[in-house]
């Protein structure tokens, strides 16, 4: 399975995505799940996929090679003028590779399961952030939920529901985040490391803030021992119940 999150605030997009794929117990493996598409100065547009590991690759690549196409009424991701379109044009590539994959995959008893987040800016708009479903349709991330979340989401919903706010530090969200990731790790074996992440500055039209959080990471070893402790004071203190 896999867990990813992004969180639309203020100051800019914080999205994350962990690398673990399951084919069975004894079938793990690490892929990258976390996609940048980047036009330095007009946008940056990233992408995390949730699902058949088959079809969201797929979908990733059939989006990269329209890049390259000489055709121009074929809008791509260096094209099309909103984050809006951008989502169409996501939903649209899911759809075209249901319309080859699709049939085979029913044959076989396999699902067309899959999601899509997708945030970033495009020149002339503020950030933006999309949750993309199997159909091709989507939603949009507002004033009233600023973060969605794909995959094993249930473990690290409670902290983003509580702590959550638009006027945070991209810092503070990245904190938030890896906080969320913690949850999910310690309580589902399907969800694992490293995490990639990209945090996104308003207006700098720039994807240089990605890192990689392997399980090494020293800062996440320290967040991880802090949380446990902080959270062991806080039950400490409130009072017992009585009956």
């Amino acid at each position: 399975m896999t867990y990813c999150v992004g969180l639309k605030l203020d100051r800019g997009i914080v999205m994350a995505a962990d690398t673990r794929t399951n084919a069975g117990l004894d079938n793990v493996a690490t892929f990258k799940k976390l996609h940048v598409w980047e036009k330095r100065g007009d946008r940056v547009i990233c992408m995390m996929a949730a699902g058949n590991l088959a079809v969201t690759q797929s979908v990733v690549s059939l989006l990269s090679e329209r890049l390259k196409s000489e055709d121009p009424g074929r809008p791509t991701l260096h094209t099309v003028d909103t984050m809006f379109q951008a989502a169409r044009l996501v939903g649209s590539a899911v759809r075209d590779v249901r319309a080859i994959d699709g049939e085979a995959l029913a044959a076989n008893s396999e699902s067309f399961s899959v999601t899509f987040l997708l945030g970033g800016q495009i020149k002339g708009e503020a950030p933006r952030l999309f949750q993309i479903y199997s159909a091709g349709n989507f939603i949009e991330a507002s004033a009233d939920t600023p973060f969605l979340q794909i995959g094993e989401h249930k473990y690290g919903k409670p902290i983003l529901d509580r702590v959550t706010q638009a006027d945070m530090r991209l810092g503070q969200a990245a904190k938030l985040v890896l906080l969320s990731f913690n949850s999910t790790l310690r309580s589902n074996l399907s969800v694992g490391m490293p995490i990639d992440m990209l945090l996104y500055n308003t207006d700098s039209f720039s994807a240089h803030r990605q890192t990689r959080i392997r399980e090494d990471d020293p800062y996440f070893a320290d967040l991880s021992h802090m949380w446990s402790e902080k959270l062991r004071d806080a039950v400490a203190e409130i009072p017992d119940f009585e009956i």
